[in-house]
């Protein structure tokens, strides 16, 4: 077996991950972003340095090369994505902006609208009309589609979304648009909604292509640059990309919707958590992920994270395609420290990696949270960070957090310490929030933290949160770059089709599911995997009438079975309401038995077992106490005194550390807080759990 490297590309660090027969070694260094290509290839060299390998040599032995990357939600962050245009359906103009009603908060009566990705002035529309059969009532006007074209190049338009009623039952007007535009605009980018999402409703689907045109120009470039650099440097295989579903595939087959990026690197912690977490014994994790930019929030329930298609609010634009349910915070390590109206706040705003934090002495002058950690004594001024990459530095810390006492009242330390806890409260009031939108006790959950930050803050948030134990994997600091190591290659792709569940046409569902088991199988096929290793999971999507939402439930699954419909015969009307009510029954506790369900469309999921990181469990070494490397001055929450500090990578499994305590490990510091335990399991990670009064 060669190597498998993960790569995760955030904000501030990139991070890196590389197996070799069970052997897993941890790398980061600060992303790029001019190119963040950049970073990728210096991280590829230093592990190439790591083997005593030449980049060449070392790429030549990599099976696989697989990353994740932020760069499609960082456009929507900052909303400097591809100037883009919207062709549609005639009176379907502002479709966009109705949004179907929805508002994040109905009782915020200063909530904003979202930003138009395309103002009114570039939605247009054209005569035309395809019914919900496939029929066509109203012949195209492509003179019509002509002269929008025109009007969308005076407005410098780089790409172009194309949304046409029913164009998932007949996409005759939308390829033929496409054509047009591909004459009329040489050279911009064009995004058809029949194949970007194609399903009902029109909302969803209007809303899901015009995001994917937003941010595709970014991402493919982003992704042929880093192609043509790993290729050009020794690497022979195909690049694979971590999806929002959870799963990973070939760079070709992103191509065609790069939207499917989108919380890529996110979500490959959630898949890294769910692994971790079963294998150690835990079934329901509440995953927090704190980097330098951001804070993200997930759950895995009963040992799984599953991708959700539907109704997926991302950075308050509908996106349908299948995503891992994570929520974002704007709380990392290089969140800025400010007042405002007399109010301590911490972020959205990032100071990045260039010029990043005051400490890392590359022209940052805004206080941060990795500021805050320096002056409270959490993080060492004489340390190495990021494993050698560079040493923190105290000059200008000190007087920037003087600036924000100064406004306040009190001292630099003071302030820091403030810093620290809005930072703390933000993060925990993150979590009750989510947690308690859908149902869900903390206290009932097992933390499992990652990122380069999420140990130094765990335990001080699972305590707000009545959480008593606490996992921080010794690969925490890059672990959604190990996560895309866990991922399976996959695709998970869905047809709308609508019909009463007893009078089904089970010709039209097997059709349906056989074009998706051709794409899919096309696609494995060129990522050079077995057809016979491929695992399909064929689905349905069912509600009852006058319900808004469907539920996703397995029909067949099996390994080996791609394209075998044997199944779809004339059982299959009855089977889809047994199982249906089976699965409603799960969800809300309640059937409606005098109700015929009606399916609203069929998915296939696909997926091939690749090899992952061996876990290991259980606490067999005897426990002793660890050896104490010497003692700082910090403050963990009840003021400054002597804190005792251990090396991380000279403890051994068995080792037990009671807080106050700080371990400082290569790429993170883990803070044991007053009232918490650390111990090392077999496999070196650790365990916090909360010490009983």
């Amino acid at each position: 077996m060669g190597y498998r490297v993960g790569i995760d590309i955030g904000g501030t660090f990139t991070d890196f991950a590389l197996l070799k027969d069970s052997e897993v070694k941890l790398f980061k260094n600060l992303s790029t972003p001019e190119d963040r290509s950049i970073g990728v290839m210096n991280g590829l060299e230093k592990l190439a340095e790591m083997e005593a390998l030449s980049l060449s040599d070392f790429l030549g032995q990599c099976d696989a090369v697989v990353h994740g990357t932020t760069i499609a939600d960082n456009t929507l962050i900052e909303m400097n994505g591809a100037v883009t245009g919207l062709i549609t359906t005639e009176g379907f103009r502002d479709e966009m902006e109705y949004r179907r009603g929805y508002k994040e908060d109905i009782w915020d009566l200063r909530l904003e609208p979202p930003v138009q990705i395309t103002p009114r002035r570039r939605r247009l529309t054209v005569p035309g009309r395809i019914l919900h059969d496939g029929t066509i009532h109203q012949q195209l006007d492509e003179d019509a589609v002509r002269a929008q074209c025109r009007r969308l190049a005076k407005q410098k338009v780089e790409s172009v979304a194309i949304s046409f009623l029913f164009s998932f039952v007949n996409p005759a007007h939308e390829t033929r648009v496409a054509e047009i535009v591909a004459e009329e605009l040489p050279g911009v980018q064009v995004s058809k909604s029949h194949e970007v999402l194609p399903r009902a409703p029109e909302y969803d689907r209007t809303s899901t292509t015009v995001v994917n045109a937003y941010v595709a120009p970014r991402v493919t470039h982003y992704l042929e640059s880093l192609v043509s650099r790993v290729r050009d440097a020794g690497y022979a295989r195909q690049l694979m990309v971590m999806q929002a579903s959870g799963g990973v595939m070939t760079r070709d087959y992103i191509q065609g919707a790069p939207i499917r990026v989108l919380a890529s690197g996110p979500a490959g912690g959630v898949i890294g958590s769910a692994h971790v977490g079963l294998a150690k014994g835990y079934e329901n994790i509440l995953c927090v992920d704190m980097g330098g930019t951001s804070y993200d929030i997930s759950m895995v329930l009963n040992g799984a994270a599953p991708a959700v298609a539907g109704w997926n609010m991302h950075h308050r634009y509908l996106v349908g395609v299948p995503m891992v349910q994570v929520e974002t915070l704007g709380a990392g390590g290089g969140s800025i420290c400010h007042v405002n109206k007399g109010e301590v706040q911490v972020g959205p705003a990032s100071a990045g990696a260039v010029p990043g934090p005051i400490c890392y002495g590359r022209g940052g002058t805004e206080p941060t949270i990795t500021d805050a950690l320096l002056m409270l004594g959490i993080l060492s001024p004489q340390a190495v960070f990021a494993g050698g990459s560079f040493s923190l530095s105290t000059a200008g810390v000190a007087e920037a957090f003087q600036a924000i006492g100064d406004q306040m009242g009190y001292s630099a330390e003071d302030a820091a310490f403030d810093c620290w806890r809005v930072v703390n409260a933000n993060m925990s009031m993150g979590v009750r929030r989510i947690t308690a939108g859908k149902g869900i006790a903390p206290q009932d959950m097992v933390m499992l933290a990652y990122g380069g930050n999420g140990p130094a803050f765990a335990a001080v948030q699972a305590d707000e949160l009545g959480i008593e134990t606490v996992l921080v994997p010794k690969a925490s600091p890059t672990f959604s770059a190990l996560g895309t190591l866990v991922a399976n290659p996959s695709i998970d792709e869905e047809r709308s089709y609508i019909a009463p569940a007893d009078t089904l046409d089970i010709g039209k569902i097997r059709a349906l599911w056989a074009d998706l088991a051709e794409r899919a199988r096309g696609y494995f096929t060129a990522g050079n995997f077995a057809e016979g290793d491929v695992t399909a999971k064929y689905q349905m999507n069912m509600r009852y009438p006058g319900q808004n939402w469907s539920l996703t439930f397995d029909v067949k699954a099996a390994r080996g079975s791609l394209g075998d419909l044997g199944f779809a015969d004339e059982g299959l009307r009855a089977l889809a309401i047994t199982s249906f009510n089976r699965r409603h029954m799960e969800e809300y506790g309640h059937i409606r038995e005098d109700e015929m369900p009606e399916v609203t469309g069929i998915r296939l999921s696909t997926s091939v077992e690749t090899p992952s990181p061996t876990v290991v469990r259980g606490f067999t070494a005897p426990a002793i106490a660890a050896p104490v490397a010497r003692q700082r001055r910090a403050n963990l929450g009840r003021g400054y005194e002597p804190v005792n500090i251990l090396a991380g990578p000279e403890l051994k499994p068995g080792h037990e550390i009671t807080g106050p305590a700080i371990i400082e490990e290569s790429f993170t510091t883990i803070v044991v807080y007053p009232g918490w335990k650390a111990r090392l399991d077999d496999a070196g990670d650790y365990e916090l759990v909360k010490l009983k009064n």
